[in-house]
């Protein structure tokens, strides 16, 4: 019996929140171990649609622990309206059902303010960030100035922390001309939440041991896409924060060894949100009907998505950066009608033919891709739940991509739906 870790092998939105809540039917606790409420899942479940952003997937079933892990960055206000909108819909959550690690870094008001200038106001470089503050607070947290979710707790020193992260704040608004935070008003921001936000806290990392030891199933959701890891992704054109499998052990407390299988979400095309290279990415009427049939737009942002085929080189370097087991592939049925359709099997920069992307920010933009054309089908995949019921085309197309990517497709998804899932390999079983 393995734990497993669920990590994004694109640029995020590969359907995590799905093949997630269809695990977590197995597992015991799921844990969210990086990011913050810029990720968002969509679950459908008997017809119901569930929007995530920070909470874990699994919290939309019952009789399953939540966590949020220490490498998470928490916006306590969003966590509130989060959690009430889920109860709205149904969803018993509690401190029995949720714990928020008592070491994670908090999100403050100030935070986000900064993020929005700098990505709306920055005559340079665009990163693409969603302005939620995620990025300003990772610095604060690695710059050793952080409020955390445990200092919530404690009235007496909590004045002092934020005269601390003001120091360096209110010293970077005044040289963007930008109006400084008062203390006063950020405490009482503070002092004004916690008492809503501190029965979930909990010390995660024993909680966890704990979970272990006593034969628990664990499964580690990540957020994002491992494209977007701060080291191993299109920097600088990337998130905050590493996404990378390894990661779970760090952002949970947990060590290395409770990690037993790397599951890897990757569509069966590729989509970006926001800016940096896309080698695959297309700009005619083919890319503008995958991004309809597929509803391409953010679930938390709206944004449009761009489309483009699927590109096995950058797949075959995230299997690699995180160690997956196997594959999740989803979104099958988006490519059902095209006559043919292109598998990204290398790139051309210049006179050199390249199998991987490489880390100069001016070779990614210039790399040109290396196109293998396989047959499309014209019946439908759209809800499959066995080989059977696949074109064979269809499951040629999924027998090329494992061989070229290095890694066996575990699991296929056909549908939102959970249920509309084809296993070949169960995680959990390792």
């Amino acid at each position: 019996m393995a734990n497993v870790v669920v990590v994004g092998a694109q640029w995020g939105d590969e359907g995590k929140g799905k093949i997630v809540d269809w695990l977590s039917e197995q597992a015991d606790t799921v844990v969210r171990f990086q990011g913050g409420h810029n990720a968002g899942h969509t679950l459908v479940i008997d017809g119901v649609t569930y929007k995530l952003a920070l909470l874990p997937s699994g919290v939309v079933r019952g009789g399953k622990l939540s966590v949020i892990g220490n490498g998470v960055v928490v916006d306590p206000w969003h966590l509130v309206d989060e959690i009430a909108r889920l109860q709205a819909q149904g969803v018993e959550i509690s401190p029995k059902t949720l714990r928020i690690a008592d070491n994670a870094t908090l999100i403050l008001p100030l935070h986000r303010e900064l993020d929005h200038f700098r990505e709306t106001n920055n005559a340079g470089l665009k990163i693409g960030t969603t302005k939620r503050g995620i990025g300003p607070a990772y610095e604060d947290k690695v710059g050793r100035r952080a409020i955390r979710v445990v200092d919530l707790a404690d009235e007496s020193t909590l004045p002092s922390k934020i005269e601390r992260v003001l120091t360096h704040h209110n010293a970077l608004r005044r040289g963007l001309g930008i109006d400084e935070v008062d203390a006063g008003a950020l405490l009482a921001e503070l002092k004004a939440i916690a008492p809503t936000i501190l029965p979930y806290a909990d010390a995660v990392w024993a909680l966890l041991d704990d979970q272990r030891r006593a034969g628990k199933r664990i499964l580690f959701e990540g957020a994002q896409g491992a494209l977007l890891d701060v080291d191993h992704g299109t920097y600088p054109f990337v998130t905050s924060s590493n996404i990378v499998a390894s990661q779970a052990a760090t952002g949970s407390g947990m060590g290395p060894s409770a990690i037993g299988y790397v599951l890897g979400i990757a569509k069966a095309y590729t989509t970006r949100v926001g800016e940096g290279p896309f080698p695959t990415e297309l700009f005619d009427e083919v890319g503008e009907t995958i991004g309809a049939k597929g509803r391409e737009f953010g679930v938390n942002t709206g944004r449009k998505r761009r489309c483009g085929w699927f590109d096995a080189v950058l797949v075959r370097q995230t299997v690699r950066t995180s160690g997956i087991d196997g594959i999740a592939l989803t979104k099958l049925d988006i490519l059902d009608g095209f006559e043919t359709i292109k598998v990204c099997t290398g790139y051309r920069l210049g006179s050199e033919v390249l199998d991987h992307l490489p880390a100069n920010q001016a070779a990614q933009a210039k790399v040109e891709p290396i196109y293998e054309i396989i047959e499309g089908w014209s019946q439908t995949t759209a809800g499959a739940r066995s080989w059977a019921e696949l074109p064979a085309q269809a499951i040629k197309y999924v027998r090329r991509i494992e061989e070229l990517i290095g890694a066996p497709v575990a699991l296929l998804s056909t549908s939102p739906e959970r249920d509309d899932t084809i296993l070949m390999h169960n995680p959990f079983e390792d």
